[in-house]
């Protein structure tokens, strides 16, 4: 193999051999992956594939990943969204070498990730948290509770969907999740006086008739509306600000005065599996200290989804937690979280030297790929 792959590759040892996989990544943080025997080689982040610079660049990722490690790829594997350049790029691919294409869904990547890198074989717990992908529903999912293994992936539980008010819109301006979290409290009159923002009484107007708000049960929307609620980000001038901003302010607090205490009841545990996190977010419209609710917050959500992970691993007797998704990247949810389920006796796995986000999302098609049944 040519001694230059690893300046272009993260190497990473698999727990079996397979056929050879040729994975194209998802939208965002775009990488590209391919696997020889037991071994995978997982490319820097391309970036995200919103432009033809962009684009022409990760088609020239995919020629030297081939060419570098000297792969001829037997499988393709993409993310279940057809509508991304990778997606499309990869059924192409496929169809000119006459290949089989394999398509996965975004949050099963994102758990097949941390297998991959940590050489897990056999059924865990999946606990992915991230902005947006697709569900093989066809909704937008973000909050999932998985059971995952290989190549099968069933969907467990998820967080109670909330509104997005003018779609995508919603992810960049976290008034708008803001007012669906007033709408979902039944308190739709109260969002024009309380969120003073051009178009307020527009969104409100829009949530009350469903209009143009589809749903969605990613936890970073849940983390956009926290930020709109206690006044910390109204409108993001980059990627993930407004979740930093909350993660910034918990910090501030617990490292003056330590974590707070979780708040009782807030969330709700379905029979469905459904995690609720209205509660919670009621409390943070009337804040006065918004360090301290950034922190509760912090806490309330390790402790929900400690015990959310610890119904479902009652039900189906799995005591190994994976986790990944971009909401992984904060550091506050990470240590609390671990802790919580340590002490209840799970083993975790969580990203190490692959990036919890869409960049290791690659990673993750190969080995569901690899393990596909369909040889």
């Amino acid at each position: 193999m040519n001694a230059a792959l690893p300046d272009i590759a993260r190497r990473i040892r698999l727990a079996h051999a397979g056929p050879s996989v040729l994975a194209f990544g998802a939208y965002f943080k775009s990488s590209v992956c391919a696997t020889r025997e037991d071994e995978a080689f997982l490319s820097p982040q391309v970036g995200d594939l919103d432009n033809a610079a962009a684009c022409a660049a990760f088609d020239e990722a995919l020629v030297r990943m081939l060419d570098l490690a000297e792969v001829k790829p037997e499988v393709v594997a993409h993310d279940l969204h057809p509508d991304y350049y990778s997606s499309r790029a990869a059924v192409d691919f496929a169809a000119r070498h006459g290949l089989r294409a394999v398509a996965v869904a975004h949050h099963h990547a994102h758990i097949a990730a941390v297998c991959a890198e940590h050489g897990r074989q056999g059924p865990v717990l999946g606990l992915a948290l991230d902005g947006v992908g697709l569900g093989p529903d066809g909704a937008a999912w973000g909050g999932e509770l998985l059971w995952v293994d290989g190549a099968q992936c069933e969907r467990l539980g998820h967080l109670r969907p909330l509104p997005l008010p003018g779609g995508d819109r919603a992810a960049r301006e976290p008034w708008r999740m803001a007012a669906a979290v007033l709408h979902e409290l039944g308190r739709n009159a109260e969002i024009a006086a309380r969120l003073p923002e051009a178009g307020a009484g527009t969104v409100a107007a829009m949530l009350e008739r469903g209009i143009n708000c589809p749903r969605t049960s990613s936890m970073g929307r849940v983390f956009d509306a926290a930020a709109g609620l206690l006044g910390l980000c109204a409108r993001m001038g980059h990627e993930a600000e407004a979740a930093i901003l909350v993660e910034q302010a918990a910090t501030r607090h617990i490292e003056l005065h330590g974590w707070p205490q979780a708040m009782p009841g807030g969330w709700v545990i379905d029979a469905q599996g459904r995690l609720d996190l209205l509660p919670l977010l009621a409390t943070l419209d009337a804040a006065a200290d918004a360090d301290l609710a950034a922190a509760r917050l912090h806490a309330t959500l390790v402790a929900a989804l400690g015990e959310w992970v610890a119904q479902a691993a009652q039900v189906g007797g799995i005591a190994t937690l994976a986790w990944g998704g971009g909401c992984f990247l904060n550091a506050l949810l990470c240590a609390g979280l671990r802790q919580n389920l340590e002490q209840r006796g799970f083993r975790v796995l969580a990203p190490a030297s692959v990036s919890p986000g869409d960049a290791g999302i690659a990673l993750g098609q190969a080995w569901v790929a690899m393990n596909s049944s369909e040889q």
